[in-house]
């Protein structure tokens, strides 16, 4: 983590929800234009598995959202490109089951972050127009700084190496560790319940580290992938489950019948910002959008649709406090 000043943290009493590095962030170079409207299903699936995302709902929040007065527009140069060419390039992704989500009925992208970018396409346009064009951890910089996408949402992690490259509003969100066991699972309720059972990390990962430092008398076991190690803990092979939060909870919306968030989240925080293109002077207009919809209750509304109902998580999160 790399932001140093005073804010305040997302603290749920159940869980502290963040969300989804998962976002098993896909290959770039593909595009689909992802605008929300209503849609004539008031729950359809936005998954196989899990609760489904309520669409009805999801649409009808970013069909209402704000638009911005057309002076505030026009006085800041990145905001009036984008409602000149009438749509918000984004780069993002379309696989993260909690933050966006390619819907298999209606192709239309749904989540978390794709909520965020449609709402801030509102707020510009006048229209929830947005065009996606899919990135990765290694292409993100890149769209930015060559002019493909005007913004990146990705649950992309501030980092100074970053900021020497673009432009980040935020944050709008801060993930921590999180773990996940086994929905029958009454032992572990925090990390220092770890302490003497199988702990489950990927390997690579700086789970090891993590593990040894917060519980280490834990047994660590690595393995390869998320889906390796949400089967051991199904099949009882291990006990908990440590990695970031984002992970942790996309697993449970995927599966809350055999799983569940142990506890509040530990550990460092990890800061997820808005990616824009650097100089532009995109972050004080974006910076005042989002304190616009934490204030007017839009940021809690689209994070209990999009998370809190899906993973079985009542409490509302604090938002992060915004840089400026």
């Amino acid at each position: 983590m790399v932001i140093q000043k005073t804010r305040n943290r997302l603290v749920l009493s159940a869980v502290a929800a963040a969300a989804a590095i998962t976002l098993a962030l896909a290959g770039c170079g593909t595009s689909a234009n992802s605008s929300s409207g209503s849609s004539n299903s008031s729950a359809s699936a936005s998954s196989a598995e899990g609760k489904a995302l309520d669409t009805a709902a999801y649409d009808s929040l970013v069909k209402s959202g704000a638009v911005a007065d057309g002076s505030l527009v026009e006085a800041n140069a990145w905001a009036k490109s984008v409602k000149e060419a009438g749509v918000l390039k984004v780069g993002g992704v379309k696989t993260s089951a909690l933050f966006s989500l390619q819907s298999t009925d209606d192709s239309k992208v749904r989540g978390f972050d794709a909520g965020l970018s449609q709402l801030l396409a509102r707020y510009i346009i006048g229209d929830a127009k947005t065009d996606l064009s899919v990135v990765d951890s290694s292409t993100r910089e890149t769209v930015l700084q060559n002019g493909t996408v005007n913004a990146v949402f990705a649950t992309y992690s501030i980092t100074k190496e970053r900021q020497e490259k673009i432009d980040f509003a935020g944050p709008y969100y801060v993930s921590k560790q999180g773990i996940l066991v086994k929905s029958t699972n009454r032992d572990i309720s925090s990390v220092k319940d770890l302490d003497g059972k199988k702990v489950g990390v990927q390997a690579g990962s700086t789970g090891p580290q993590i593990v040894k430092k917060e519980a280490p008398k834990a047994t660590v076991q690595e393995f390869q992938t998320d889906a390796e190690l949400v089967q051991a803990i199904k099949q009882g092979r291990i006990d908990a489950y440590v990695v970031d939060q984002s992970l942790v909870l996309g697993d449970v919306a995927k599966d809350p019948t055999h799983l569940k968030v142990a506890g509040e989240g530990f550990g460092n925080e990890d800061p997820y910002g808005i990616g824009l293109p650097k100089g532009a002077g995109a972050v004080p207009f974006v910076n005042a959008w989002l304190k616009k919809i934490q204030d007017d209750g839009t940021w809690a509304k689209l994070w209990k649709l999009t998370i809190g109902d899906r993973t079985g998580v009542t409490e509302v999160p604090t938002p992060a406090a915004i840089e400026n």
